[in-house]
Order: structure tokens, then sequence, then C-alpha cells
């Protein structure tokens, strides 16, 4: 049993996620509750991914967080397609299809998720490189998304700066807080840095947790939508073929820099909340269940990953 588990922690996890979703909704007494868990769920998740992040950090030091080819590539074509797809948003804002070009478009400039570097470990990548690029996407997100969505879908308070702020707030604490602590404490208190260290499948099992917790808000962000089903299949497709061909991207670049595990996280498993909160906060809210979606396709060949490289 104990075996099985560990085999498919994912998938187990995101069934978890589902069932619990639709477990509790469906208890009418629970109902006062939902607020609370919400604010519940908004708090424990960051908590979780800044935890998985410093335990990452507390295994690579600052000098292993190196420059590489294959970043600038990919950074070039996430922030490419990302324009373009805005670009046509801009001149075309009539367009039928509009949701549908929306969610794809968040799709490809969503930054790496926290997790990354967990199944980049365990998938025998350089979690170096891969933290580096985190880092340089973030930044990359940080500049380009407050300067293109209030164009995109214009609405009032979302100037630039206000944008940025906001997108700033929300990143960077996440981001540069566990790189911070894991130096101070490297310097401080080595030896429990060597003890977080020798944790190696704790980041991991977090990330179980995590991963049911989001596969959660993503199953709510899908039933709850409005949208017709002609449009969610249509949403669905994209997001898919957006997983895909990031990550198929990602390998063939990473391959010719003989770094393809790395370079295909970075490029295709993302920070799907971030796609979520996106598209709630500055585009059209039903776009946010092409973070829904995508969540399941990056996690289901995530879980078939670690499965073969176990066999």
């Amino acid at each position: 049993m104990m075996n099985f588990i560990k085999n498919w922690t994912l998938p187990l996890a995101m069934l978890a996620g589902a069932a619990a979703y639709f477990i509790y909704t469906a208890i009418p007494a629970l109902d006062c509750t939902h607020a609370w868990v919400g604010r519940l769920i908004a708090i424990v998740q960051p908590t979780l991914l800044f935890t998985m992040l410093f335990l990452t950090f507390c295994k690579v030091r600052p000098s292993d967080l190196r420059f590489h080819r294959w970043q600038w590539w990919l950074l070039l074509f996430q922030v490419g397609l990302f324009s373009l797809l805005a670009l046509a948003l801009i001149l075309t804002p009539h367009t039928h299809w509009r949701v549908v070009v929306e969610g794809t478009m968040l799709c490809f400039i969503c930054p790496t998720a926290t997790a990354a570097a967990v199944v980049t470990r365990k998938l025998g990548g350089n979690a170096g490189t891969l933290m580096m690029y985190t880092i340089l996407i973030n930044l990359a997100v940080a500049l380009l998304a407050p300067a293109l969505l209030p164009l995109v879908h214009p609405s009032e308070g979302h100037t630039f700066f206000r944008s940025f702020l906001i997108i700033i707030s929300r990143v960077f604490p996440l981001l540069l807080g566990p790189l911070v602590l894991s130096v101070v404490m490297r310097s401080l208190w080595p030896k429990s840095t060597e003890w977080l260290s020798s944790k190696r499948d704790l980041p991991f099992h977090l990330w179980a947790v995590s991963l049911s917790l989001a596969i959660g808000v993503s199953v709510k962000s899908i039933v709850h939508t409005t949208l017709p089903w002609t449009y969610q299949l249509a949403i669905a497709a994209a997001s898919l073929l957006a997983c895909i061909l990031q990550f198929a991207l990602g390998r063939r670049v990473g391959r010719h820099y003989a770094d393809p595990i790395s370079a295909a996280q970075a490029c295709g498993q993302k920070n799907t909340v971030f796609i979520i909160w996106l598209g709630y906060t500055f585009l059209t809210p039903v776009t946010s269940i092409a973070g829904g979606f995508y969540s399941i396709w990056h996690n289901m060949w995530n879980s078939y990953q670690l499965y073969k490289a176990k066999r």
C-alpha cells in the first residue's frame, strides 16, 4: 500500500483535491464556513509555496543560480507569444473568441511554478538553472503584465503603476523571501540548514498537499463558471495545446544546451493559481478556468514523468 501511494502520490493528490471540493460543497451544514475556508486556503497555499521554495534554496546555494542560454530563448518565446496575442486582442477587441485568446495568453506568460524545482530534482535536472529562470520570468511578468493587460481589458483604476504594485506585492515576497531566509540561515545556523537539506522528500510531500489545494481551487473555477460549454471546451483545448507546446519546446531548446529537464519544467510547469488570480483581477473572470485546466494537464504530465523515472 505504501509503495502504491509513493508511486502515485500526484494522481492521488489531484483526486483528493477534486473529491474534497465536491464533498465539502455537497454538505449544506458547511455552507456557512465557505468564506472562512476560502480565507484559510488563501493563507495556507502561499505558506506552503514559501516553505517549499525555502527548502529548495537550502539545497541550492546562491552561487548555483546561474544564467544559461536556454533561459533567454524560452523567455523570448513566452514574452513574444504573450505580446502577440495581447496585440491581437487590442487590435480586434470585439472578437467572438476573446475569452479563449485571453485564457491562452495567460497560459503562456504565467511564471514557472514554485514546485517546479521539486519535480526537476526528482527527475534529475538542474534546480539552480531552473530557479534562475523562475526569477527571470517573474521579473518579466511584473513588467509586461501591467503594461499590456490594462490595454487588453481596460478597467477603471488599473493603470500600469497600480497593476505593477499589485503584481509585485503578490510575487516578490514569495519569491525573494525564501532566498533571503535561506542565505541568513546558511550564515547563522549552517547545521540547521544542512539538517533541512537532508530531508529530501519533505518538499515533495508539501507539494502533494499544495497540489490538492490547487486542484480544489481549479475545480471551483471550472464548476462556477457561467461560460457556455463550447467555450469551456475551446479553453480546455487551448490550454492543453499550450501545455504540450511549452513542455516540448522547453525540452527541445534545453537538449540543445544539455539541460533538457530543467528547461522543460521551467517552460511547461506553471503557477496555475497565478493564472486564476490574473484572470479574476485583470481580465474577464471566466478566463481563470484556463488556469484550472492547465493545472490538470501539467500535473498529469508530471505524474507520468515521475512514474517513468521511478520505473
